[in-house]
């Protein structure tokens, strides 16, 4: 590289200075599409190239694919050296040192992690064995309960000491969560396996214990460098707070408009309050756009400025004025569809688009289906995030669970999912018994496996041995074989193979490819060149063998953007929240109504409120030259037709920078208004008159009216041909009692109720 470090010249002022301030706290701003990558990438190459050792360097990213290509970005400004960066996200770096200083805290060094299915696995069977009520008890929140905690440092024993939990447990009735805390922590730990949450809470309980270990990472890492630093969690910051404490070389990046992760425990209060932990702290704030036209630049800044709770700054951008935001309104959320999935098709023929430049942003994942269903009638290829992961299919995940008992027997979940697959007679009630025999013996699964007829398992101990002894034959075959050799001789040797490869159904091939495809994947990662890595001592540096710990240990921290590749041309459909970091050159932002957009549950407090709005900030931000806005007038909510309010959050947008189009037709004129809150309420209007002419309601399978005198005031009802609707209004006395109802669909009629014949489909206040 030269010395003159020209890749200098390639920065603006702003970005220029964040990079070269190499020494002391820096707290880096970053507003959407100003550059963030580059500056992180250049800061890294630029300390390297002032003579920082890689090894030195630690950065911290949010996913692995961003990791990558930072990577790939540095070995071409400043070589292969690059290879020897501690970078990663959270899990995987802390993954990493807990390989090397696992043992002290107990854990194999070849400890499995657990994903989230693994977890709740677990968490069902604890359940079952304490013999609770499993519908009080539900396996998510139980789940979610435990991984609050540990982002919160409380472990179970300070768990079962915090009033507040325990009051919090009791007034909900579920007073043994204390318990399934402990019971699932000593259940992973006997399994040798942590958990996703476990990587980062063992980290801290790591350099919390051992002196030794928090000196040796402290003075390793003398450069500490947090991407998206608005979404760590509390965790996630003590352990770099701590690492960074002696040299107090610590960057982080990130924008506190786009901290939209607090049900994960993310607090914006880490980014705001950061200056109070380092008071050296030199702040740079990157503000200009190079993403986004004027006008998505401006309604953005319009949106954000509602928010109380934020860091001062304007994002600005010298790219051109581009088209006006468009606002399209469908009678109900399957015109939605359509409307979106139509524009989509005359966008890419009008502007020669790609499917890949398109992105359709939802609150939440059940909005999916009117879309997928629109595009599929248009032969538009889509891909939707947030499904059932290529690494959670049964068939995957079996092979997957083998080949984790391979590298580590104590592995409880995976020795459950095959002990009985494919069948070899080990049933139920050898189960419950080898799980009752662990507890008493305070050991593993298997362990009792490994003593089957000395426990006395009856019948089955033969078969519980030889699967012990075919675990055994892997093990030993996997010190002279690589990965994808070992995968191949399991796959065969099991059965697996043969009992797919003869399920001949449409489910069957595609249950096989999928499992060719994981046995590609492996075959793949072990014809890779090794990677450079660290010995365990810390002294030397040598190749990474490519065996099957490495790969189990690469793909259980995959994300679900990491399995996609990059040349894949197919529509986006995914949550907002997983869409942050991305960039798109169209945009739908659909569903903007009250109680969908922002959410009911973001209702209560000023706080979730402004979180919702950082929410729209970042879909609307992640456009680069299409917005549209879209919002259905009815919309289906457990099996009820609701009539729906447009979002706030529209009214924020500047009136001149939105076209409302029509919801008969895409492309209609825009329509001049006197004020973005009047244009929405004569859009409702306007909509309703709309339904009333062509609206045509399927009565429901167990339509039978209701006697008029059980109408009452409130009550929700509904007609053959109006649908659903809420009385709003009673007059006169049988037999000719009329009633005012506000239908969803078609808006306020007035009936006489003996010859109306309503369904009653809730009561006032149900």
């Amino acid at each position: 590289m030269s010395s003159n470090a020209s890749y200098l010249q390639e920065l603006n002022e702003v970005q220029r200075q964040a990079v070269t301030h190499i020494q002391g706290p820096v707290m880096i701003i970053a507003g959407p599409g100003s550059g963030k990558t580059r500056v992180l990438t250049y800061r890294i190459a630029h300390l390297m190239h002032s003579g920082t050792d890689p090894f030195a360097i630690l950065a911290l990213t949010f996913t692995n694919k961003a990791a990558r290509e930072m990577k790939e970005r540095i070995t071409s400004v400043h070589g292969t050296d690059a290879r020897n960066l501690w970078m990663g996200t959270f899990h995987s770096v802390f993954a990493r040192l807990l390989r090397i200083e696992a043992p002290r805290l107990g854990y194999p060094a070849n400890f499995t992690i657990y994903d989230t299915t693994d977890s709740k696995s677990l968490i069902k069977n604890i359940v079952s064995e304490q013999q609770l009520d499993d519908k009080l008890y539900k396996v998510n929140t139980v789940y979610n309960r435990i991984s609050s905690a540990k982002n919160s440092l409380v472990g179970p024993y300070q768990y079962v000491q915090n009033a507040a939990y325990t009051a919090d447990d009791e007034s909900a009735g579920r007073p043994k969560m204390a318990e399934l805390y402990r019971l699932y922590t000593e259940r992973c730990f006997r399994a040798g396996a942590m958990d996703f949450d476990d990587l980062l809470l063992k980290t801290h309980e790591l350099l919390d214990k051992f002196p030794d270990v928090l000196y040796k990472y402290q003075n390793r890492f003398r450069q500490v460098m947090i991407d998206e630093f608005q979404d760590t969690n509390e965790v996630q910051y003590a352990i770099v707070k701590r690492l960074a404490d002696v040299h107090q070389n610590i960057a982080i990046v990130g924008d506190d408009a786009q901290s939209i992760y607090s049900f994960r425990g993310a607090t914006i209060a880490n980014i705001l309050n950061f200056k109070v932990d380092f008071p050296d702290t030199v702040v740079y704030k990157l503000e200009q756009n190079y993403r986004s036209t004027q006008v998505i630049v401006d309604a953005a800044n319009a949106i954000i400025s509602k928010n109380k709770e934020q860091l001062a700054k304007k994002i600005w951008t010298q790219n051109g004025e581009g088209n006006k935001i468009r606002v399209i309104r469908a009678m109900s959320d399957n015109e939605e569809g359509k409307l979106v999935s139509e524009t989509i098709f005359e966008l890419k023929m009008r502007e020669h688009l790609h499917n890949k430049d398109f992105a359709i942003l939802y609150r939440t994942n059940a909005q999916s289906r009117a879309f997928e269903e629109s595009l599929r009638r248009l032969n538009l290829p889509y891909r939707i995030y947030g499904g059932i992961s290529f690494y959670q299919r049964k068939e995957i995940k079996d092979l997957l669970a083998y080949l984790k008992l391979t590298v580590n027997p104590a592995d409880e979940e995976a020795f459950r999912r095959v002990i009985n697959y494919p069948v070899r007679g080990i049933g139920k009630t050898t189960m419950e018994r080898m799980t009752i025999l662990a507890d008493e013996n305070q050991c593993s699964l298997w362990q009792v496996a490994e003593n089957a007829s000395a426990l006395g398992l009856g019948r089955s101990s033969g078969s519980v041995e030889g699967f012990v002894q075919m675990i055994r034959s892997f093990t030993a075959l996997s010190e002279r074989r690589d990965a994808w050799e070992l995968a191949d001789h399991i796959a065969k040797q099991t059965g697996m193979l043969k009992e797919l490869y003869a399920d001949k159904s449409v489910e069957g091939l595609s249950r096989y490819e999928n499992f060719q495809e994981l046995l590609n994947s492996i075959k793949e990662f072990s014809d890779q060149t090794g990677e450079v890595l660290e010995t365990a001592e810390g002294e030397t540096i040598e190749p990474q063998e490519r065996t099957l710990g490495a790969y189990l240990q690469q793909i259980s921290l995959l994300t679900d953007l990491d399995e996609e590749g990059d040349d894949e041309d197919r529509i986006k459909l995914m949550t907002i929240h997983a869409a942050k970091g991305l960039e798109f050159k169209c945009v739908f932002s659909v569903g903007l109504e009250e109680n969908l957009f922002p959410s009911m549950m973001a209702m209560n407090t000023r706080e979730d409120l402004e979180e919702e709005r950082r929410l729209f900030y970042v879909a609307v931000t992640r456009a680069e030259k299409f917005l549209y806005l879209t919002y259905a007038g009815t919309r289906y909510k457990y099996g009820q037709l609701n009539y729906c309010e447009p979002s706030r959050f529209l009214e924020e947008v500047p009136e001149q920078h939105l076209e409302y189009v029509s919801s008969r037709k895409a492309q209609a004129a825009p329509q001049p208004s006197s004020g973005a809150a009047q244009s929405i309420q004569r859009q409702r209007q306007e909509q309703r008159q709309a339904a009333a002419a062509d609206y045509l309601h399927k009565p429901s399978p167990n339509f039978v009216p209701d006697s008029p005198e059980k109408l009452n005031m409130g009550m929700q009802v509904e007609h053959q041909r109006f649908g659903f609707g809420r009385i709003v209004g009673l007059e006169g006395n049988s037999p000719n009692r009329m009633a005012t109802i506000d239908f969803a669909a078609v808006g306020p009629k007035k009936l006489l109720l003996k010859f109306a014949k309503l369904r009653i489909s809730e009561a006032a206040g149900g």
